[in-house]
């Protein structure tokens, strides 16, 4: 892989314009990946938040669970989960979403679609230099002074 600067001239960068460009390439590859499967990526984290328990989920948990991811907000969530309901993939019983046959056959194959997603985001960068971007990023969150959602 060629670099767009030196080391010099990467040190001196502006880290606003590459964790925005890094977050950018990512989160769009991620959805048109997933819009090969007819979800988008809130219907993706709901899917993925209703698969595995029985007794199904609380609307409004799953809301407030994934409102703050990548600042989507419930009304998308909301539009996203009546879109699940429409087609099938989740059913209602009451204020409880549980997973349909259909909704966990696609989970199935979105969350096979991830690992090779993220496999392809992680080409060429081991474990460790990895781990050590991520806690550079957060020292820079924290020396700002603003909180860090655990997701």
């Amino acid at each position: 892989m060629e670099y767009s600067h030196s080391d010099a001239e990467l040190a001196g960068q502006p880290i606003g314009y590459w964790a925005w460009a890094a977050h950018t390439a990512a989160v769009t590859h991620i959805r048109a990946g997933l819009a090969r499967h007819g979800l988008d990526q809130p219907q993706w984290w709901t899917l993925n938040q209703v698969v595995g328990h029985a007794g199904g989920r609380g609307r409004a948990e799953v809301t407030d669970m994934l409102k703050n991811y990548l600042e989507v907000g419930s009304q998308a969530l909301t539009e996203g989960i009546d879109d699940l309901l429409r087609r099938g993939l989740l059913a209602s019983d009451g204020d409880r979403l549980h997973i349909t046959a259909e909704g966990a056959e696609v989970h199935a194959r979105c969350a096979a679609l991830q690992k090779e997603m993220r496999a392809t985001i992680h080409d060429g960068i081991d474990d460790e230099e990895y781990v050590r971007t991520l806690k550079v990023l957060q020292r820079m969150i924290h020396n700002v002074g603003a909180e860090m959602w655990h997701h």
